[in-house]
């Protein structure tokens, strides 16, 4: 019997029923789980729905690094969450819901503060001015130049959700959701 080596991260951003079925059939990945993320105190899914306690509703990935790298795990939660969009995805509104990384191990912090600040920058054009600093022309385009609203940031705690919460969605597949998942399906082999 082989040990499989694996590591986990926290990903935040609208429904994490969504976000657990994205991350769900995902070459690589070994397994996942919905829950609140950095919570001030033990929880439930509807104190944290009312704003009654402080956490993120989000995902654990468990995965297998050997086969799934940490920067295509963040290319597709970004490529389903907005990353530019305040507390938020589709009709899931509030801070409970906002966009987030949270690493468990601190040699993942250099690699996600790498993405986000690449995601940031997009459409801003860097320069060297003055001294060799590096700042943004003038002449970039302001259309494209958005402000980051994703968090990256250690985790505290996961609590998992309540056992409905689990597999939500391939338990409802009628449920209605913001993610085009037929649409991602043909750009992410399931």
């Amino acid at each position: 019997m082989s040990v499989v080596y694996t590591k986990k991260i926290y990903f935040s951003g609208g429904d994490f029923h969504e976000l657990q079925e994205v991350f769900a059939h995902v070459p690589g990945v070994v397994s996942t789980c919905t829950g609140y993320i950095n919570g001030d105190r033990d929880t439930t899914y509807a104190d944290v729905a009312a704003g009654e306690v402080k956490a993120y509703m989000g995902v654990e990935v468990t995965y297998n690094p050997k086969k799934m790298d940490i920067s295509q795990l963040l290319d597709l939660l970004f490529g389903v969450v907005n990353p530019y969009v305040p507390d938020g995805q589709g009709k899931a509104r509030g801070e409970m819901y906002r966009a987030g990384v949270f690493y468990a191990s601190a040699e993942d912090e250099p690699q996600v503060q790498l993405h986000l600040n690449f995601i940031a920058n997009r459409g801003k054009a860097p320069v060297v001015g003055n001294a060799g600093l590096t700042v943004n022309d003038p002449n970039s385009n302001p259309k494209l130049a958005r402000k980051l609203c994703a968090i990256a940031a250690p985790l505290e705690n996961f609590q998992p959700a309540e056992a409905e919460h689990q597999d939500y969605l391939a338990r409802h597949p009628e449920a209605e959701t913001y993610i085009d998942f037929d649409k991602l399906r043909a750009y992410v082999k399931f």
